[in-house]
């Protein structure tokens, strides 16, 4: 039978210190209205443990078709034994909710809400949305995990972005055990950066490829997340199955085509490649070959291009470089003991 779904509480701010201990409290927080002057509210889940502990945050879907992180949520609020839980746990389940309703990427004026943090008070539709977003929901976290995949015609690694010279979100990184992490400093008016502003340890997690639901990458993503938790004395630890070492990539670029057709992309998402391999080739439309591309120096596939149709300046791939020597044993060691 259909469950019964517990009353939802609609709200203009967040402040979990008002809500009930050993509860999963359901809200809608209203952020701005529509054109008939109707509320647009994000939907919250906040689940509070008996015992006192830190605010642990959660967003998924701030671009409307990244998905993956949706059942990662749900799966984890279904896990959780108040009884156990120190602090709480707030999860915003989508945080784009127009471009989630619409299968689109972007909010309703074609903004990047991930690339024009922290808003403004008094700026476009899609600034003030983030301006209250930050203001009224992500001001009271203490950690945050960002979940993101990739984007339309893209796929990706299950990788993580995170600045690994900050020694707290260095940790979470490796506590969360993804196949890359890449060091990036939270400076590009993302999400993750606005909340490292604030002083809120934050990393950015992205759960392979948008539009769908891949279960072996949200499962991963949800024992990272349990990780992480147990960490911070959220949850009582137990002992898991870290796997293979993430592979730590110092920076990273994308590859460009230089002409249109159609784009062949020859690696696999988490291929090493050397430099000079060719990656990518152009076909016209006639079917007679036009461009290869190579790779420019070696390193790993963080993410691809798999649609085939590429016009002049389409996205390739985007390659990993390699953190070797002994920065890289610094930084594993750092965060391993931070």
């Amino acid at each position: 039978m259909p469950q019964v779904s517990p009353p939802t509480q609609i709200c203009s701010r967040l402040d979990p210190s008002k809500l009930r201990k050993g509860r999963q409290t359901r809200l809608r927080v209203e952020l701005i209205h529509d054109g008939t002057g109707q509320p647009i509210a994000v939907p919250v889940v906040v689940a509070r443990g008996t015992r006192s502990g830190p605010v642990f945050g959660i967003t998924a879907a701030i671009h409307g078709n990244e998905l993956n992180g949706i059942p990662v949520i749900h799966r984890l609020l279904r896990s959780i034994d108040l009884a156990q839980l120190r602090g709480t746990i707030v999860c915003v389940v989508v945080v784009n909710v127009p471009g989630f309703l619409n299968h689109e990427r972007y909010f309703v004026d074609g903004s990047d809400l991930n690339h024009i943090m922290p808003g403004k008070p008094d700026g476009s539709v899609a600034e003030v949305y983030a301006f209250r977003l930050q203001e009224r929901i992500i001001h009271c976290f203490d950690y945050l995990v960002d979940l993101h995949t990739a984007s339309f015609g893209r796929a990706n690694s299950l990788y993580v972005r995170a600045d690994m010279t900050h020694e707290i979100s260095a940790k979470m990184a490796y506590l969360q055990r993804p196949q890359i992490i890449l060091h990036n400093p939270a400076s590009d008016y993302t999400l993750r950066g606005a909340a490292m502003q604030l002083g809120i340890p934050s990393i950015t997690v992205e759960i392979r490829d948008p539009q769908r639901f891949q279960v072996e990458y949200i499962r991963r993503s949800l024992v990272g997340l349990r990780s992480l938790l147990s960490e911070v004395h959220m949850l009582p630890k137990r002992p898991v199955s870290l796997g293979p070492e993430p592979v730590l990539c110092e920076h990273s670029n994308w590859l460009y085509t230089q002409h249109g057709g159609l784009l062949d992309v020859l690696p696999s998402v988490m291929d090493h490649v050397k430099k000079g391999e060719i990656v990518a080739r152009i076909t016209d439309i006639y079917g007679d070959r036009t461009a290869e591309y190579r790779c420019p120096t070696a390193g790993i596939v963080i993410g691809k291009s798999v649609n085939p149709v590429a016009q002049t300046g389409s996205r390739i791939l985007h390659l990993g470089i390699i953190w070797k020597g002994k920065t890289a044993m610094f930084h594993r060691r750092h965060a391993a003991q931070a």
